[in-house]
């Protein structure tokens, strides 16, 4: 059985200036080229879609919560909504994986140190072996401290998220390259 892909929460509300900036402004079409090549092999995709609960949230219901371009579902292709980091808790991603024989997964999404790493970390403790994309992923200014931010700015972003790879590359996935996944395949 093939791998699943896993695209986690590339929504239009992280195009919010809330977030601050960001690195890696080609994960979303990073995560368009693997979305393609999981279609043209019939591989399975799980779409997450994190729905805050938040008041104001760029997340929220409506507009924010819309997938972006590069990435949009396909009639048919799953899609698991969540409130919180994992796509594991409150959804049936789990028990749609486990029916389906599927025990690999490509992970990729925003933002990388949140519900990327919560989702990988949770995968691989679940079981599941995880390839991670990580040029399909991208962190914000907003995931650190306001003082560390602006200590670091305008490498707040790129720094997040190479220690977040870092922390999860080996115990919990091994972290490749769009290419490289491309390139051994579904």
């Amino acid at each position: 059985m093939a791998s699943a892909l896993i695209l986690i929460d590339i929504q239009v509300g992280f195009d919010s200036p809330l977030w601050g900036s960001r690195n890696n402004p080609g994960a979303e079409d990073n995560a368009g080229l693997l979305l393609a090549a999981w279609r043209k092999s019939s591989a399975p995709i799980c779409h997450i879609r994190h729905i805050s609960s938040e008041p104001g949230s760029p997340l929220g219901p409506g507009a924010g919560s819309t997938f972006k371009p590069q990435v949009t579902p396909f009639d048919g292709e799953a899609i698991f909504e969540k409130s919180v980091n994992s796509a594991f808790i409150g959804t049936q991603l789990e028990q749609h994986l486990t029916q389906s024989s599927i025990a690999d997964l490509v992970i990729c999404g925003l933002t990388t140190p949140h519900c990327v790493s919560t989702t990988t970390r949770m995968a691989a403790n679940l079981g599941f072996t995880v390839r991670l994309a990580h040029d399909a992923c991208a962190s914000f200014a907003t995931n650190a401290s306001t003082k560390w931010a602006e200590a670091m700015a305008p490498l707040a972003p790129q720094v997040i998220h190479d220690t977040a790879i870092s922390h999860l590359h080996g115990e919990f996935a091994r972290a490749m390259t769009t290419q490289a996944i491309l390139i051994e395949g579904p």
